[in-house]
Parts: C-alpha cells; structure tokens; sequence
C-alpha cells in the first residue's frame, strides 16, 4: 500500500522559480528532500514530471499537477479543482499534468511529497480536501504579497479574481507578472485562511473530466499504451491449478517463432506463502513483437503439477458453507448485543432466510500489464497502478535499489475496481526484466486476467429476525459463512478473518436491540482481494433483501419499515471504513427521495414490480430503485433511481457519472456475473463465460439525484453499487413474487420461474 503521511507532521510548503520564470508551489513535510526541478518539457506535449502542485508561467498559464491515480474515478479532474479554487484562478485557465509518484526520505522515515497517492476506499477526495485547498490558497497568499511590496499597499486591502491580483483603484497584475517576485517571499507560519463555501466558484459546479477530447479521440495514454524502443514484450503462460507449480517445460516450437528472443520460467508463491509478488507459476515468452510472444505461447508444452486445492470446487464450497451454518459452531463473533435468544422466545413472529454470492473476477477493462527498465542504479515503472507506493516497495524488496532511485510513472486506467490494489504484475514485470537483462512491456490477455485475480470472497448469509407485537424488530442475527478475505495478505498485514465479509457496524447495528454477529470461515485456495465496495457489495443483496422479506412476512410497507428501523435522526458510532460516525437521517433522506422519484406505494396494474434498497458505504448514502417486468424469458429494466448523498460534490458531473456508472456495474454484475472453480481451476476464460451487462439489457437510463450538503465531501466511486443488487431482487420479487437468494440473479430466476 502506498505509504501513508503522518497529518500530524509541520508542512511546508516547497516555492520555487524555473528557468522559465514559474512559480512553483506544492507541499512537503518537515525535513523532506527539496522538490525537484520541473522539466522545460513539462508546458510541451511530453508531460513526464512535475514536482509541484501548482505551477504558474509568466504568460498566467496555470499548469496543476493532479496526484490521485486516475482509475476512471474523475480525480484528474476533482484533486485540480479544489487547489484551483483557492487559488482563484479561472478553470479555463488550468492545464491539469498527472504527478508521478512522489517518494521521498526524511529524517523520520518514508514519506511522499504529495500526500497519500493511492486510490482505494474512495478517500481521494476526502483526503485532499484540506491539503489541497491550502496549497492553493498558500500560492494565492504569496502572490498577494507580492503584489502589495509592488503596490506599497497592506495585503489586506487587495483581492484576487481569475488570476489576478486587484488593488482598490482598479490596478491589476497577473499572477504570471507575479510569479518571480512571489516566489522570493517567506511562506506563512501559520496555515492560510481558506474560502467560505459561499464563495466557491470552481467547487460544486459541473465540470467535464480534462482530458476528455484525448479519451474520446483515442489520444489518452493508458498503461497498455506505453513503449520504450528497446523494450521486450513479453506474455505469461500461468499455472490453471490453485496453488499449482511448474513441474516441465519444452519450448523448442516456441524458439522457432521469428521474433521470439527468450523463454523464461516464473516461480510462484509455495502454498500458504503470502501473495507478495506473483500470483502463479508460469512460463514467461520475450519477443521483439506482441504477436510473436502471444504465438510463442501457444506452442508452448508444459506440465503443471496440481496444487493442494485440486478437489476444490463451488459446490463442495456452498455445501461446507451451509453445514457450517447449520451447525452453528465455532465461529467467530463480531458482534453482540443484548438477548436475541430472549427476543426470539418472546417474538410473535420470525423470519428466517438464507443468501449466496459468489466469487467475483474485477474484469477491469484494461487488463493488468507493465512496462519497466531495470539498471544497475535505478529503475522505472510507467503502469496503470492503484497503489505505487506498493509498486516502489515491491521493486525496491526484488531488485535491492532503493526506493528514491525508483521512478514510478502513473497513466490513466482502464478501470481499477481493486484490482490494481494488488501489484502482483509489477512483480512479473520485475522478474522477467532482471532475466531479460532489458526493459519488457509485460502484457496480460483478458484470459490471462479472468482466471488469475484476487477475487471476491463467496459466501453464504444466513438472517434471521423477531418481530414483537407492534411488528418492530426486536433481534436480528447475522450469521455469514464465507472465504475470508484476509487470505495470504503480503506485507505481514494481519487483519481479523471476518475483514470484508462481516464487520461489526453494519446495517443495522446500533438500531436493533438484540443482534447477534458471527463468523465462519469457509477454507479455499482462491485468491481473494478488494472488489469495487468490497465488505458492502458482499453483504448489502443478503441485508437489504432481508428487509424486504421481513416486510412481506409481516405485512408491512418495505420503505416505512426501514424507516422505522432508522429511526430519529441520529449519528451511531461505526468503527468501519467511512466512520467515525453512522447518520441515520442522511440514509433515511436518500430513502424517501428514491421512494418518491420512482413512485413508491403508487398502485399498477401493467405486470411491472418496483424494488428499492438503500445502504451506507464508505461515508455516502445512496439508495436505489427499480421498475422491471419478465417478458418471456428476459427481464426487462424500465427505470433506474439512484439517489446520493456525498457530502458536498466537489463535480457534481463527476458524481453523477459515477453513480451512472456504479448503477450499470451493479446490474450487471447482480444479473450474470460469477466466477466457478472446478477440479482447483478456474473455469470462466473470456467475457462469454463472464457476460457483462448487454445494452439491449440495460435501462435507457439512470436517473440520478444529488442530494446538496454542507458536509465535508467524500468519494463516489464506490457508492453507487451496493443497493443495486438488492433493489433489483426486490423489484423482480414484486413482478413475480420470485425471490431470488442467490447470485447471479439470471440463472436462478429463470430455474425458479
């Protein structure tokens, strides 16, 4: 993981002038090495470094550096924006640069000249904030000063608008005219005062993503698309068994191959090893070309020998989840409060039901894949990463470099869903350079990438709740038999088992009295990992779907029972991601708005059924709502809502494509998706075994609303899947009155219809 910066440190903010008469203003901690110097090139078409946030040319053009990794999320665009209003520049004047990654020593260990880097949990917005913002408002105060010791007049009596500093008498000096005089100046001591929320004009209004025209004219530079000259391409052939080894190779046919140069042989973790480099034994093709190295491949003759898992398989696993369950014992507990065995004798009425969800692949769009250069001094990385602070780790441990001489170059991301939290094709990448004793662009297929992932854990959920004689719920237990999570975590992480799966602040406690909370792990060799929500997408169908039944058996309105559970608005304390606190009234809004939007309680009488869910993830609430029919054997989906509440919307546009986005991942994952294992392999290979979302299955469009709040903002790249799954359940229960308990919901509605 990228290494986190202490908030507690002194920062200071790096100043600076180019040759070139730039300003430069970024952030660094206390003692931290001087920022580099910017390129010249950095104002041409090669932009490859920058230190700096903020850099300011003579002519005023503003050039500021974003330093998330843009996985598809919209922070190029979101990060910019928020130093870009205190620095009260005009948006049409920002040229947005991505930072490389940004590693630096200081007196008190590792650290990063930009702040934490990675892109995970939806934090990119929320972290940079503060941070951010006083970088922009840090360089504003400098110009202003500046242009006072110009003056002669008290700072106090200037202002700034669009790049420019106003005196009274209506005198203006572009911040360009500023920049040398500026950067001479002494930063403050203490933090500069930022903007009230009134006086935003950059934050909170739409704004398209800045590199927009490069993507939709296929000039935007994704991993894949990276080369050097001299560079090898090579590709992979891993071992299908779980936990399986390489035992014999011949690659006489693969020799022969014009173009082929080497063939290499990968060592894999041993079984129970954690997973701190690559994946899975293989065979390693280096060719001049891809098509050499691809056909290489294929004339390839190996021996694998099988792994301990070779007897593994998804239904062996189902049916020890469900004996685990039925037997009760020797979980782990999570949670518990109260008396739900007294609750339960004294209920007048129990609901019982169980739910399964299945391993999932990330599927990214863009395939993992690295281009790197290994010399005897340094080295360089140019990949499509979520975590370079992991990637410049894991470099530094296999090559012995250290890590400030590790260049590590980011690039917008065909999707990153978790996927690239992990690094295991660096590692490849690493160790096929080293053999190679040259730079290697190392490939992945979209098979290669299906069946070797960290997947999402499966599980089984088992529910149960009382109800008294008001029909309030009066106990509730959550019991989840599951493949942990936290399986061969590299880096000597230790989490507890039930990390991902079933955490002890979730929906709903805290609003019941008597909840019980247990865990079971499920053994399995499949590699696990962070999937696009991951604890919220695993458990939010099984709770919210729950409800729903609840609902049913109990004759009440589903909407008004989750009100009622919800309760007065309140905050409860949640230790989870996303926490400190839990804010009942701000799930409750975005309830009833969704219930409103789709026309919740109207009476119908064209076949179609209505299923809303809603659910708290990582600091936002969203609920979501559908109107669907069967016609034949299809379902069709005749309207999506999606309501969201994030906080303050840096970008609104940005929310709102996220939540459009998270709304047709989530229909299209709930509808089709699910990865199999048989005999200790993988069984699905392509997107015909994996079939994504179809446009002729898709709604015509999701309806989404954006509910205004003053507080503190958070991400929105994961919010917008959680309650898509259930909503879809409960929508396809109300057309049919099937219920659907097991994912993915296709195959098992058209079993059960």
């Amino acid at each position: 993981m990228t290494a986190r910066v202490d908030a507690g440190r002194r920062r200071f903010l790096a100043i600076s002038l180019t040759a070139a008469g730039a300003l430069v203003v970024g952030i660094r901690r206390a003692n931290a090495a001087p920022t580099p110097g910017v390129p010249p090139e950095l104002l041409g078409d090669d932009l490859t470094d920058l230190g700096p946030f903020v850099r300011i040319e003579r002519d005023n053009r503003i050039v500021i550096g974003a330093r998330g990794c843009e996985i598809g999320q919209g922070v190029i665009t979101s990060l910019p924006m928020l130093v870009a209003e205190e620095l009260d520049v005009d948006w049409a004047q920002v040229r947005v640069v991505q930072l490389p990654y940004g590693y630096i020593d200081t007196d008190q260990g590792p650290s990063n000249r930009y702040g934490d880097q990675g892109a995970g949990g939806s934090t990119s917005v929320s972290d940079g904030w503060k941070d951010l913002r006083e970088a922009g408002a840090t360089a504003r105060w400098l110009l202003v000063q500046a242009a006072a010791k110009e003056w002669g007049l008290p700072a106090e009596q200037l202002r700034t608008e669009a790049g420019e500093v106003l005196a009274p008498d209506g005198r203006k000096l572009s911040y360009g005219a500023l920049a040398r005089s500026a950067a001479a100046i002494a930063p403050p001591d203490q933090p500069v005062a930022l903007k009230r929320p009134e006086q935003f004009r950059i934050i909170g209004k739409p704004t398209r993503v800045v590199d927009a025209r490069e993507i939709v004219t296929g000039r935007s530079r994704f991993g894949i698309d990276e080369y050097a000259a001299d560079a090898l391409v090579a590709v992979i052939l891993r071992c299908p068994y779980l936990d399986g080894a390489l035992e014999s190779f011949d690659d006489a046919e693969t020799r022969k191959v014009a173009g082929v140069v080497d063939v290499v042989a990968i060592a894999g973790p041993k079984p129970g090893e954690p997973f701190d480099g690559p994946l899975a034994s293989g065979v390693a093709v280096l060719a001049e070309h891809t098509w050499a190295a691809l056909r290489g491949r294929e004339l390839l003759k190996v021996q694998w020998k099988q792994g301990p898992w070779s007897g593994e398989s998804s239904g062996a696993l189902a049916a020890r989840a469900n004996e685990l369950l039925d037997r009760n014992e020797g979980g782990t507990g999570v949670r518990h409060d109260g008396d739900y065995a007294k609750a339960r004798k004294q209920a007048r009425n129990v609901v019982e039901a169980r739910y399964e969800v299945p391993f999932l692949a990330h599927a990214t769009m863009e395939p993992p894949g690295a281009l790197i250069e290994i010399k005897q001094d340094s080295a360089r990385l140019v990949a499509s990463l979520q975590s370079p602070g992991g990637a410049s780790e894991m470099i530094a441990r296999m090559t012995g470099l250290a890590r400030k001489d590790i260049e590590v170059r980011m690039t917008r991301a065909g999707g990153g869903f978790g996927r690239r939290l992990e690094n295991d094709f660096v590692a490849e990448a690493v160790l096929v350079a080293k053999a190679a004793g040259k730079p290697v662009k190392l490939m992945w297929t979209r098979e290669d990438d299906l069946q070797h992932d960290f997947y999402r854990p499966f599980g089984v959920h088992a529910l149960s709740a009382t109800l008294d004689r008001r029909k309030q719920v009066s106990g509730w237990t959550h019991r989840c038999a599951a493949t942990p999570r936290p399986y061969r975590e590299g880096g000597g992480r230790k989490r507890p088992i039930n990390t991902g799966c079933l955490e002890a602040d979730d929906f709903p406690a805290g609003l019941v009295a008597n909840l019980d909370k247990t865990f079971f792990a499920v053994e399995s060799g499949m590699p696990r990992g962070w999937w696009r929500a991951p604890l919220h997408t695993f458990h939010a169908f099984a709770v919210q779907s729950f409800i729903d039944e609840i609902a049913i058996a109990s004759k009440q309105d589903a909407v008004k029972l989750r009100l009622a559970m919800l309760g007065e608005p309140r905050k409860i304390p949640y230790s989870g991601h996303g926490g400190p606190q839990f804010d009942t009234g701000r799930l409750a809004e975005v309830l009833r708005r969704c219930a409103a939007k789709i026309g919740w309680g109207e009476r119908r009488d064209d076949g179609h059924g209505i299923g809303i869910a809603c659910h708290f993830t990582f600091g936002g609430y969203t609920a979501h709502a559908f109107e669907v029919s069967i016609e034949g054997r299809e379902l069709r989906i005749h309207r999506a809502v999606c309501v969201v509440d994030v906080g303050r919307a840096v970008n609104p546009l940005g929310v709102e494509a996220q939540m459009m986005g998270g709304t047709i991942d989530g229909l299209s994952t709930a509808l089709h998706l699910a990865i199999t294992v048989k005999e200790g392999q993988v069984q699905q290979h392509n997107f015909p075994d994996y079939p994504l979302l179809r446009m002729a299955q898709a709604p015509r469009g999701v309806e989404v609303e954006i509910v205004a709040s003053d507080a503190d903002p958070v991400g929105a790249g994961e919010m917008g899947v959680p309650s898509v799954a259930p909503a879809l359940a409960n929508a396809v229960y109300a057309a049919t009155t099937v219920r659907v308990r097991k994912l993915p919901l296709m195959p098992e509605l058209m079993r059960m219809l």
